[in-house]
């Protein structure tokens, strides 16, 4: 133990440890600065990608009907299906998805014939690069966006357009099969596979069949 001689006497602390404690109380300041900044923005980040899986997840349509409608050639000249929101799907524009197009002879991305307010004609445009949207249903006019359960809409694919590069230049024969997936802007994908009717034979041009 140390022995106090004079109870008077008092320690100084010196300038320079004065100086030595303020620096490591800023730097301790600073550093948890940037440590708070860094996990704020880790969490930003962690939330943004977050949402954007559940968007990819979620936002998209579902098929719930198909019919193809019969060529001149004893084949499926047109593709139509209806397409509603997917459940828990936010609003999906029609005029910002895009459609691949996958056969045993080509493949083609196909985007909005239509990108406006404006109902289509129901038709493609006959090069193979756009689909038809026309309205079944649409509650608050606000056609081209899915935004409503109630909301129905119909998209066409002009497949003799498609198929032109093919050794037969018509439309899907029979038994013949198409992949189709149709992406919404934010990632949301559905997958549609069809198989054409293996009997067209007695059909007349223009007729529907079922897909």
């Amino acid at each position: 133990m140390f022995e106090i001689f004079n109870k008077d006497e008092r320690g100084q602390v010196g300038i320079g440890t004065l100086i030595v404690f303020i620096a490591m109380v800023l730097v301790a300041a600073i550093a948890a600065g940037v440590l708070v900044n860094t996990a704020g923005f880790l969490q930003a980040t962690a939330e943004d990608a977050g949402q954007e899986s559940v968007n990819k997840v979620t936002n998209r349509v579902d098929v719930i009907n198909t019919h193809g409608t019969v060529g001149n050639n004893e084949d499926i000249a047109n593709i139509t299906m209806t397409v509603r929101l997917a459940a828990g799907s936010s609003s999906v524009d029609m005029n910002t998805t895009s459609i691949k197009y996958l056969s045993a002879d080509n493949v083609q991305t196909l985007t909005n014939k239509t990108p406006s307010t404006t109902e289509s004609d129901g038709d493609a445009d006959g090069t193979g690069t756009m689909f038809a949207l026309s309205k079944v249903t649409d509650d608050d006019g606000s056609f081209g966006v899915l935004n409503s359960p109630s909301d129905r809409y119909e998209v066409t694919i002009d497949t003799s357009a498609i198929e032109t590069t093919s050794e037969t230049g018509e439309g899907l024969s029979t038994g013949e099969q198409v992949q189709l997936e149709i992406t919404s802007r934010t990632g949301g994908t559905t997958q549609v596979i069809l198989t054409m009717p293996q009997q067209l034979a007695g059909k007349n041009p223009g007729e529907p069949v079922k897909l």
